[in-house]
């Protein structure tokens, strides 16, 4: 079985920059066809899909954020990783990583793609 583990920091102060980790078990970020996604979800709002990346290591990424977020993977270490600079206050959420057997769509760039497989989440609060 597939399984998502996020991991971060919890607290950032404005103007730094968010490193996030999603470790995966049960299944390689490599295995053909399969998307992995970084999706958050502000306190009384709905989920916001940040962008994602591909099997082959192809990224994609929501206009809104293009400009300061960057999504990697290491393949050796069968992580996928999100960094985002320049933390602003409404950037708290809880941050989610997902992952599906198939290409992004305009679905999922509305918030509203259906995954395979969710981590738990993990809280980042930006704050000084």
């Amino acid at each position: 079985q597939v399984q998502l583990q996020e991991s971060g920091p919890g607290l950032v102060k404005p103007s730094q920059t968010l490193s996030l980790t999603c470790t995966v078990s049960g299944g390689s970020i490599t295995t053909s066809h399969f998307y992995w996604s970084w999706i958050r979800q502000p306190p009384g709002k709905g989920r916001e899909w940040m962008g994602a990346i591909a099997y082959d290591g192809e990224t994609y990424y929501s206009e809104s954020l293009k400009s300061r977020a960057s999504i990697s993977g290491d393949n050796a270490k069968n992580t996928v990783y999100l960094q985002m600079n320049n933390l602003k206050p409404e950037d708290t959420a809880v941050y989610y990583c997902a992952a599906r057997w198939g290409p992004i769509t305009d679905w999922d760039r509305q918030g509203q793609g259906w995954y395979d497989y969710w981590g738990q989440g993990s809280q980042v609060t930006v704050s000084s």
